[in-house]
C-alpha cells in the first residue's frame, strides 16, 4: 500500500554546475509542458522565471529551462519533436536554437 504522504522530490540539476538555456516561453503554460517532457525523459531540469536571470539573459522575459550542458542537445532534440507534433506549439521564435 502506497503511503499518502511521502513527496515526490523533483530533480533538478545542480545549479553550481554549468547550466544552459534549452527552452524560453513568454507562456507559462507551455513552458510546463516541455518540462513534463523533460522530466518524464530523464532530463533534469530547472523551470525559472526569465526575470530573475537578467544578469545571465539580458532582455529575456517569460519562463526558460536550464539543464546540465551535457543533456542540451538531446534536451533540444526532444524538443524540437515535440514541436513537430501536430498540437506541438511550432512558435516563430524558436528557442531551442541556443
Amino acid at each position: 500500500m502506497a503511503e499518502p504522504n511521502v513527496a515526490v522530490k523533483e530533480r533538478r540539476p545542480d545549479p553550481n554546475e554549468k547550466l544552459v538555456k534549452v527552452f524560453g516561453s513568454e507562456q507559462e503554460s507551455e513552458a510546463m509542458v516541455v518540462k513534463g517532457l523533460l522530466d518524464s525523459a530523464g532530463i533534469e531540469n530547472d523551470l525559472t522565471s526569465g526575470s530573475l536571470v537578467q544578469e545571465m539573459f539580458p532582455g529575456l522575459g517569460g519562463m526558460i529551462i536550464l539543464v546540465r550542458e551535457e543533456d542540451a542537445e538531446k534536451a533540444r532534440n526532444l524538443i524540437g519533436e515535440y514541436r513537430q507534433q501536430p498540437g506541438g506549439d511550432a512558435a516563430d521564435d524558436d528557442e531551442t536554437r541556443g
